[in-house]
């Protein structure tokens, strides 16, 4: 091997300085490594002398501030340039910014908004200016290479960890951001690293810490989704790509963790994207791949896989049992010399871009930093002021200025939250600074408490230092509203609750109802009902309260470090007008694609078209595949016309009017009780689709239930009739397919809600869970309450008054419905003795029901089925499952002595209650996505 004088590495020529004709030399170089401590430690100087490791990983544990960061880094690369390493480290960094920063610097480094608040601008122009303010800070220390941009769509908003680290649920404008931020960046002088090849932004979690997440998207779905920002920035030039440690199951691939299989990084990465950079490995010391496969053989396959760089995060005893089993699997051939030269040469290709030993023994360091600081404090202020969202302000309580008097009194309302790594908070309690001097936890609180109650202190003092005026300040717990909390809601005239990721956290999510409750049912001296103001602020996932409604003022932040509560306040008092928006679909789901054809949409005509919408009926659920049962089964024209007095319906048609058939029908309802407008169904004959039919029927639709001026809310699904509660999700290519045509027609379907309906087979032979029985034995005496089946109209007052409680469609009909056939349904209600209030119920529906022909899932079985329908449970009960397995567990009993044998779950929550139902026994039938939207948020199409 040789190499000119120029180029004394060789990287630019065909063939490598013969310096790397030492195996040992060469595999160093595909080793990336951390270590803990804020100093040179003896372990990973030994990993740089003696086992030539060519890239450092450095994370926030090693950071402690701009100077020291700096020095540490020079220390190491002395350290290898001494060692006569012929290339520089390359020194790796995580500074997503948000809530993702190691480096963390009050004097001398800039907090910038997260991805998704940057995404939230609308701005790629500033996302590449914020990009290379980041670059230049952090290239000023020593660091060269940057672990981003975050190129993961976010197809699932709900119960995703990555949440606002995303850029969004939409693949082009991740794509346009990504590529913003990844120019900035490169023009900052580093090198970069798309992240997570394939993408997290849709994982399926198990619970099992040796479970790993799955992708279950297929490889066509990938590619029409999730890979499109990766393909855009290897297009681009994007350096190096981590891959995930995730698993893949779907048609055409199965593999355990994807950085180790070929089939995903040399296949899919390599082959059909066309990336030659340095791919990166997940860390193999994560517990699932260490405990799987061992972190020896996970370090031969993930080179065999195709990856250049292997990540081992910290602990030395495994990094050296790494460098073991690479050097046995080339010494016994698993791996080839020619394998290890093509990593080795993407490498150095890498580290030629973004550094070279002149910068990086001559850091610019803290002088580069301060003259950087003034433009970037300017850049940082800018950013969050455009990023701030409010969604929603209904009632117009925002600024709250101008609602409250200086007097009157604001409380403030948060969850314990852990301090972000990088932030005051943290390098306070490093110190110990939280604490007065000498004083120990005040108040017999750990520190843990003391700390998640800090993150939010700072924010409720500059809200009263910029009002004037007083602020109360409390937490929250999963213990929900104690009465201290409704003293301070009753004392207050105003409340603001902050939630965090509160469809992760579901406590947050019950708390703010009840909370959101009290303040509608608050009373004035004269007895008249008056609501008090009441503002929810989101501090991380936006997605907590987007589609709910029933919050009227709704601002989101997008994290929470102190530079975004500082903005957020500006924003409450009046000080700033907030100019962001939610990225990614909502905002396009009001940019419609008008059809090419207008077919002529007229009324359903109950005399004219049964006969032909049971004709179609038969013929889509006929056109549904073998192995499974269609939403349709036992569905006839009788249906979907409810004839119900609190429920308005309007039908609409595409028909041939020669034929008389149907090319197309929609059903759509209006729910008095909750002024919502539904559309129950959208169906197109098979051999007519793809032409415009339902584009057709859907604008009738919209258009009609808008001219009423009443409806407040719209939602696709209906659980009256219980046919379609949703976008069906059975069938996963389909719900794709589906959830786009909507999204194509202005619906925000990243904000959707899991819905199923389940059933209980055989129950001749079920018995109930002894677990089960014993915990509701325990809950009838910590919950107090008193179970009673009850029948008939008698019981309407207080069975309505407590249903009230519950805002979603159709649940009010149920019940009325209920108690007016008494003779085939009943309702079991848990009452409280001391007061006589009802706590919770459901609803129990024979098969000879009155409105039974509007469940057609009763008729999925030959067997005789009873449902049990429309659980309600009061906000103010704690034990939510605990009650609502308490009244199913009770239904069932019911209906076993009236000799049925299956019991129908019509309406379940998928994502809150799946597991405590099926360890009742209970299966999923049909599983849906429930949308919603507030009506103002909704276009009409033309």
């Amino acid at each position: 091997m040789s190499s000119s004088k120029s180029d004394p590495v060789g990287i630019g020529s065909a063939t490598l300085a013969s310096v790397w004709d030492d195996m040992d030399r060469a595999m160093g170089q595909m080793f990336i490594m951390g270590f803990d401590g804020t100093e040179v430690t003896p372990q990973i100087q030994s990993l740089i002398e003696n086992h030539h490791l060519g890239t450092i990983l450095l994370t926030a544990k090693n950071l402690k501030s701009a100077e020291q960061t700096t020095k540490l880094i020079l220390d190491l690369q002395t350290i290898a340039h001494n060692a006569g390493h012929p290339a520089p480290l390359a020194i790796g960094l995580d500074q997503e910014n948000g809530g993702v920063n190691s480096l963390f610097d009050e004097a001398y480094i800039r907090q910038f908004p997260s991805a998704m608040g940057v995404a939230a601008t609308g701005s790629t122009e500033m996302a590449y200016e914020i990009a290379k303010a980041t670059g230049l800070e952090l290239a000023a220390v020593g660091i060269n290479w940057i672990m981003g941009p975050c190129l993961d769509v976010l197809t699932n908003v709900k119960n995703q960890p990555l949440g606002v680290r995303s850029m969004g649920d939409d693949p082009e404008e991740v794509s346009k951001f990504g590529v913003a931020y990844m120019k900035g960046y490169k023009d900052a002088g580093l090198a970069t690293c798309g992240k997570h090849f394939p993408s997290y932004g849709n994982l399926e979690f198990l619970g099992s810490s040796l479970d790993v997440p799955i992708i279950t998207d297929s490889l066509e779905q990938l590619s029409l989704s999730a890979l499109v920002p990766f393909r855009n920035a290897i297009s681009q030039g994007v350096n190096g790509m981590m891959v995930g440690g995730c698993a893949m199951s779907s048609a055409g691939v199965n593999v355990m963790h994807a950085c180790l299989s070929e089939q995903v990084v040399d296949n899919l990465l390599r082959d059909d994207l066309g990336f030659d950079g340095v791919v990166m490995s997940e860390c193999l010391e994560m517990e699932a791949l260490s405990q799987n496969i061992g972190v020896g053989g996970g370090t031969v396959m993930a080179v065999n896989a195709g990856c250049d760089l292997v990540l081992l995060c910290r602990l030395f005893s495994v990094q050296q049992e790494a460098i073991k089993y690479l050097k046995l699997g080339y010494e016994d051939g698993a791996i080839s010399a020619e394998r290890i030269y093509k990593s080795l040469k993407r490498v150095l290709e890498l580290k030629s871009c973004c550094t070279n030993w002149e910068k990086a023994l001559n850091p610019s360091g803290m002088s580069s930093l301060s003259t950087l600081q003034p433009s970037h404090s300017m850049l940082s202020a800018e950013a969050y002021s455009a990023s701030i969202s409010v969604v929603r302000d209904k009632d117009r309580l925002l600024p709250l200025s101008s609602i409250l008097d200086p007097e009157e009194e604001i409380l403030l309302l948060t969850p314990l939250v852990k301090p972000l790594p990088a932030s005051a908070l943290s390098k306070r309690l490093e110190s110990g600074s939280v604490m007065s001097p000498g004083s120990t936890t005040p108040w017999g609180k750990s520190v843990s408490l003391m700390s998640g109650e800090n993150v939010f202190r700072e924010l409720g003092r500059s809200i009263a230092r910029k009002r004037r005026g007083r602020v109360l300040h409390t937490s929250y717990t999963a213990h929900g509203i104690r009465p201290a909390h409704e003293n301070l809601v009753n004392r207050a005239s105003a409340i603001i609750v902050v939630t965090a990721d509160a469809n992760q956290n579901l406590y947050q999510n019950g708390f703010t109802k009840h909370a959101a409750m009290i303040c509608k049912s608050q009373l004035m001296r004269g007895g008249e009902r008056r609501e008090k103001p009441m503002v929810v602020v989101s501090v991380s996932s936006p997605y907590d309260f987007a589609l709910d409604t029933s919050i009227g003022t709704y601002v989101c932040t997008y994290d929470f470090t102190e530079t975004a509560l500082q903005t957020l306040v500006e924003v409450l008092v009046g000080d700033l007008s907030p100019t962001g928006s939610l990225p990614g679909t909502i905002n396009q789901s009001k940019r419609h694609h008008h059809s090419k054809q207008h077919w002529l949409v007229e009324n359903f005509d109950e005399q004219r078209d049964v006969k032909a919408l049971d004709d179609l009926l038969q013929t889509i659920e006929q056109e549904g595949p073998v192995n499974q049962r269609s939403e349709l089964f036992g569905c006839s024209s009788t249906t979907f016309l409810l004839h119900n007095p609190g429920i308005e319906e309007s039908h609409y048609v595409v028909r041939n009017s020669s034929t008389r058939s149907l090319l197309g029908f929609c059903c759509t309802y209006f729910f008095r009780s909750t002024a919502s407008g539904v559309i129950g169904a959208i169906l197109v004959d098979p051999d007519r689709r793809k032409l415009s039919i339902g584009r057709s029927l859907h604008s009738r639709a919209i258009r009609s239930l808008r001219q009423r001026g009443d409806v407040k809310r719209f939602q696709l699904g209906s659980r009256l009739p219980g046919v379609y509660l949703g976008i069906p999700t059975n069938n996963n290519v389909e719900r794709k397919r589906l959830r786009r045509w909507f999204a194509g027609i202005g619906w925000n379907t990243a904000l959707s809600r899991s819905v199923c309906s389940m059933i209980l087979r055989d129950l001749s032979t079920w018995k109930a869970p002894e677990k089960i029985s014993r915990s509701m034995q325990q809950a009838d005496v910590e919950l107090a309450v008193e179970f009673e089946l009850v029948h008939g109209p008698e019981y309407a007052d207080s069975i309505i008054d407590h249903v009230k409680t519950s805002s979603r469609q159709g649940v009010m009909e149920v019940y009325q419905l209920a108690l007016a056939d008494h003779s085939s349904c009943g309702i079991i209600r848990a009452r409280r003795p001391k007061d006589k209030r009802v706590l919770g119920s459901v609803v129990l529906c024979s098969p000879g029901a009155s409105w039974a022909e509007a469940l057609p899932a009763l008729k999925d079985t030959n067997d005789i089925t009873w449902a049990i329908s429309s659980p309600v449970i009061s906000p103010s009960v704690g034990e939510y499952s605990t009650m609502l397995q308490g009244l199913i567990l009770l239904g069932i009993r019911q209906i076993e002595q009236q000799q049925a044998d299956a019991v129908l779950l019509d309406c379940v929550d998928g994502d809150g209650h799946f597991d405590s139902l099926s360890a009742m026994g209970f299966s999923v039938l049909h599983s849906f996505e429930e949308v919603s939207c507030d009506a103002d948020s909704m276009s009409v199409p033309a």
